[in-house]
């Protein structure tokens, strides 16, 4: 019997947006029209968790919601609730589950390394070993009022310096579990004391890196245990896997010791000419005429409220933005990247004769895996086992969206095909990813 690569799974709280998604992500979209409670109520998490652990999913994650977007000078009104502190949330879910992890992402820009510390290292005491902590790629975060007083610093400097202290203030500690005296100084952090908790049961929080970037990826493979990317073709994905694992080698670490996990949608359908409508439904839902206006003054920087958005592609270019903070490593700047993408999409819409409303969704509102529940099994068994993916976040589109049907539909062929577990093994996230015990002060 041939052997196959066991694919991973989790899933993103809805408004959670793909890894560097840029202007248009998943949020304000995905969240128009939907009752303002349902996302701040516990039992929104409280159902989402229950399907993934039914799912055997390895973990949930749940995205820190920067302070409101603003727009054009002020809050922008596609989204005018926010979303909950989500490491309050987990330590809650804690409480309701028992075998799925459960992951925050926690801003780098601006925390503080012991008191991140403190708040995963209480969730995973609380989990029993479950907790995972998400990095984000610096080059895509949000600006917002509170966070500009950092804008100064290279972030991803910063990023690797918090990663770094944290990971030691976890491990400090004897093998007896003893605390032993902790002292760090460094560019962006100063501090010495003891670590007031011993490890977990899984030694320390997964530390999960999302981004693009060169300087992500160099992140991830120097400190991480699971970089999440955007979905890419298979090629694409394999080779990006490839550049991963030779990063990995250069930090002395082997390609076991990071999963890449690519964030992905999938619509199902009976049919193939069933999936293809239902993909194409969501798509100008989650897009609406208001939200396409919304998206595309975010890339041109400029008021285009007096365009129809169903009306044609505006012909004036881009006002250019404010330069980025200086930066190490040779990336395009943000707004660079805004203009790229700009010209993308005049292009498209000149090539199509499309409206603003009809670019925005045929550029940014494409489905990762659209099909029968057997072919996007096969499509995602395939990335495992040629080596394009350890596994996949799912991106729910719509609110009342979940797991579920992926669940019922897609993972029992996955587990038919030998691709996915039929029981969790251990009761750890580590275990659940395949991750060794970190060593002690690492």
């Amino acid at each position: 019997m041939t052997a196959h690569r066991q694919l991973h799974l989790a899933v993103a709280f809805p408004g959670s947006g793909p890894a560097g998604s840029g202007p248009v992500g998943a949020g304000p979209a995905g969240w128009a029209g939907a009752h303002p409670g349902s996302r701040l109520a516990f039992a929104s998490f409280e159902r989402l968790a229950h399907t993934a652990e039914r799912g055997l999913f390895d973990f949930l994650l749940l995205d820190e919601e920067p302070p409101l977007p603003e727009h054009r000078g002020r809050l922008h009104e596609l989204d005018p609730v926010g979303g909950p502190e989500p490491v309050a949330v987990l330590n809650a879910l804690a409480e309701v589950t028992t075998g799925l992890g459960l992951a925050a992402t926690v801003d780098a820009a601006a925390g503080e390394p012991y008191e991140l510390a403190r708040r995963l290292a209480t969730l995973d005491h609380l989990s029993a070993g479950r907790a995972g902590w998400r990095v984000a790629d610096p080059a895509d975060a949000r600006p917002g009022a509170d966070f500009r007083a950092a804008d100064h610093l290279d972030p991803y400097g910063r990023a690797a310096e918090l990663v770094s202290v944290a990971r030691r203030l976890w491990g400090a500690r004897s093998p007896g579990g003893v605390a032993r005296p902790f002292a760090h100084r460094g560019r962006y952090f100063d501090i010495e004391g003891e670590f007031g908790l011993p490890r977990s049961p899984q030694g320390q929080p997964v530390v999960i890196q999302a981004g693009e970037s060169e300087r992500a990826r160099e992140l991830a493979a120097a400190s991480a245990d699971v970089l999440l990317v955007r979905h890419a073709p298979l090629e694409t994905a394999r080779s990006r896997h490839a550049d991963v694992g030779r990063r990995l080698a250069a930090h002395g670490r082997t390609p076991g010791e990071l999963k890449v996990m690519p964030q992905i949608t999938v619509v199902l359908g009976d049919t193939a000419a069933e999936a293809q409508e239902r993909a194409a439904g969501i798509r100008r839902q989650r897009i609406t005429p208001q939200y396409a206006l919304y998206a595309l003054e975010r890339i041109w920087g400029t008021d285009l409220s007096g365009y129809d958005p169903d009306g044609p592609f505006p012909d004036t270019a881009p006002s250019p933005g404010p330069p980025d903070p200086p930066e190490a490593g040779g990336s395009p700047s943000r707004d660079d990247r805004r203009l790229a993408l700009a010209a993308r999409w005049r292009t498209l819409a000149r090539e199509k004769g499309l409206s603003v409303r009809e670019t925005v969704i045929e550029a940014s509102g494409r489905q990762s895996f659209v099909g029968t529940p057997d072919t996007v099994a096969a499509d995602l068994h395939r990335y495992a086992d040629e080596g394009a993916a350890d596994g996949f976040v799912l991106l729910p589109q719509l609110p009342a969206d979940g797991p579920e049907e992926f669940v019922d539909r897609v993972v029992p062929l996955l587990q038919e095909r030998g691709a996915f577990r039929t029981a969790y093994r251990g009761g750890t996230l580590r275990s659940h990813l395949g991750l060794p015990q970190p060593a002690q002060d690492r």
